[in-house]
């Protein structure tokens, strides 16, 4: 049987934390061990340039942070490719000819890309590079035809982004080269984990997630901070679960639902304490990261090995892509000098 291919990655802006973990990265594990998956997993850098080029540096020092992360999930270079976008040349030229099938009028509408700018408060001064990032995405997914990639929720219009520029570029061209791909998605009402703020996303910008490397007492600090009602100021007072952040994160991270379940009940009847349900999310949570953090440490006392396996994923990555940008090159007909 043959496998089906899978892309996903990151951008390597910092540690990834555990609304990544939820929204992608277990996914990618579980679809990695099953052995029905040949599985591409991409650190972003170039993706990450489009909005920190006056901060390379950052980029730079997150990109061994990513690997770090991906590693201490589970991720095993024996069974992923594990590679870096700026080492795979042929993803700029597939981006520069995808470039031409979409109008700016198009990318301006994206609901993604139109998010992201608000969050990220470009107003008027919003780079060329970033507003085409789902371009630059398509050459990713494309370049390795790639018909899985596992995201959130919220990344379902870079895909049909994708999907378009796919059919655009078969039809225009008269081929079935490229592979429209299709989204592999978390549990209903796990794709994005909302913030220890409360805000709708988890975000390194915004300064409220918990990362998969923070300590044990780094969790409990933050747990302990995390939005709940704010009108259930005493234990008797009635309290509401909906957008209450600690039961957001208990209905996806606690396998004791019934427990859950009760707790609600509680709650909004009054009598419960927002300190007791933070107490069991953070020993909830104490269990699920402990396991990561000790891989995590493990894995970092070996960076040049760390370094050597995205090398060589790289060095992978660039053959496959390169036959696919040869195909794509000669759809298009600049195979001048092959004949």
């Amino acid at each position: 049987m043959t496998k089906k291919i899978v892309l996903t990655g990151d951008r390597p802006t910092g540690k990834l934390h555990i609304g990544h973990y939820i929204g992608s990265l277990k996914n990618r594990v579980k679809m990695q061990d099953s052995g029905d998956y040949e599985t591409f997993v991409m650190i972003a850098d170039t993706q990450a340039l489009t909005d920190n080029a006056r901060d390379p540096e950052k980029i730079r020092r997150s990109l061994i942070e990513v690997a770090l992360d991906y590693l201490a999930v589970g991720l095993d270079p024996k069974k992923s490719t594990i590679f870096v976008q700026s080492q795979i040349p042929a993803l700029f030229e597939l981006t520069s000819y995808y470039m031409d099938l979409v109008t700016v009028a198009r990318l301006e509408r994206n609901p993604t890309v139109k998010n992201e700018i608000r969050q990220k408060q470009f107003q008027d001064s919003v780079p060329a590079g970033f507003l085409a990032y789902p371009v630059s995405q398509a050459a990713d997914i494309t370049a390795f035809k790639a018909s899985v990639v596992p995201v959130g929720d919220d990344q379902e219009p870079v895909l049909e982004q994708t999907r378009e520029i796919v059919r655009t570029f078969n039809r225009l061209y008269h081929c079935d080269l490229l592979v429209e791909p299709e989204g592999y998605f978390p549990p209903k009402g796990q794709g994005r984990l909302p913030g220890l703020d409360g805000n709708e996303k988890m975000s390194k910008s915004l300064g409220n997630a918990i990362y998969l490397s923070d300590d044990t007492k780094t969790i409990e600090k933050k747990v302990m901070s995390m939005y709940t009602d704010p009108d259930h100021v005493h234990v008797q007072d009635p309290g509401k679960v909906e957008g209450n952040t600690v039961f957001t994160y208990l209905d996806i991270f606690s396998s004791d639902q019934a427990q859950v379940q009760e707790l609600k009940a509680q709650y909004q009847k009054g009598g419960l304490g927002d300190v007791k349900i933070k107490r069991l999310l953070n020993q909830i949570l104490q269990d699920e990261l402990a396991p990561i953090r000790e891989r995590r440490q493990a894995f970092a006392k070996h960076p040049d090995d760390v370094y050597e396996m995205l090398k060589e994923g790289s060095q992978k990555a660039n053959q496959v892509a390169n036959e696919t940008l040869k195909q794509v090159r000669d759809a298009i007909g600049f195979n001048y000098f092959d004949k």
